[in-house]
């Protein structure tokens, strides 16, 4: 039975932990498989727990991210995943172009994030990436979370608008799928059952929790809006969005209908 239907209004990559969403027109999904290229690289703390070649999940707090360290949203950044350059820019002007292929351009990478991060003299971040792990915010509730699709409705996202009198850019949340045309918070009911997103299943698994790295503005890495508490103020919870386990095989396209 039909329970809703939508179209998919926006579809986007994150390849660095922390750093701008990609946009995509299109994306080819397998089950149990996340975006590729998303959340495959990730900056992490010297301080912290991670050691390359370790094979399980680390909280976000591991890592510089928004949830800590808004001055990131203040870059316009750019992974091109077949080459591996990473761009960042500035006021419209490039300020970094690393080859991350390359132990030069992974330190020139680790150079460029230390001195925007201001870390102290001596200290510096750890380029992390560990072949066909993903650095997202459910890795470490383990291998299968660390490969579910994030997904927020435009209809919830308006509804706390309406009700709270304020403007969210929907991009605050860093979700994968951007859904419309399904009735507000219907998502949060949904858990257990089964999308089709433009002939791609995929089962609803978790509602997402939402952090501090939602206050901050994608645009201009200002720490300006409590998102979090506007929710929890407003609805008695602190989720926004789902998880999704993408059952099988397809191309998902923008524009695509979502059915549940």
């Amino acid at each position: 039975m039909v329970k809703g239907r939508g179209s998919v209004e926006g579809l986007f990559v994150h390849p660095v932990k922390g750093l701008s969403a990609q946009p995509l027109d299109r994306v080819e999904l397998r089950p149990r498989t996340g975006i590729p290229n998303d959340r495959v690289f990730a900056f992490a703390r010297p301080d912290g727990s991670y050691r390359p070649g370790m094979r399980t999940g680390l909280p976000k707090q591991e890592f510089f991210a928004l949830v800590s360290d808004h001055r990131l949203a203040g870059l316009d950044t750019h992974l091109d995943t077949e080459t591996e350059i990473l761009t960042a820019r500035v006021a419209g002007h490039d300020v970094l172009q690393a080859d991350l292929s390359t132990e030069e351009g992974r330190d020139d990478a680790v150079r460029f994030f230390t001195r925007v991060l201001d870390l102290p003299p001596g200290v510096t971040s750890v380029l992390a990436r560990e072949a066909g792990r993903r650095f997202t915010d459910a890795a470490a509730a383990g291998d299968g979370p660390m490969n579910w699709v994030s997904l927020v409705n435009l209809a919830s996202v308006r509804d706390l608008e309406s009700r709270t009198g304020t403007v969210v850019d929907p991009t605050r949340f860093r979700a994968n799928v951007l859904v419309d045309g399904l009735p507000a918070w219907f998502e949060l009911d949904a858990i257990g059952q089964e999308f089709d997103l433009g002939g791609v299943r995929a089962r609803a698994v978790r509602r997402t929790r939402r952090c501090a790295a939602t206050e901050v503005d994608p645009g201009s890495g200002r720490r300006d809006l409590p998102v979090v508490s506007m929710i929890d103020r407003t609805y008695g919870h602190q989720f926004m969005g789902i998880y999704l386990e993408v059952l099988t095989a397809g191309v998902l396209e923008k524009g695509s209908e979502v059915v549940v």
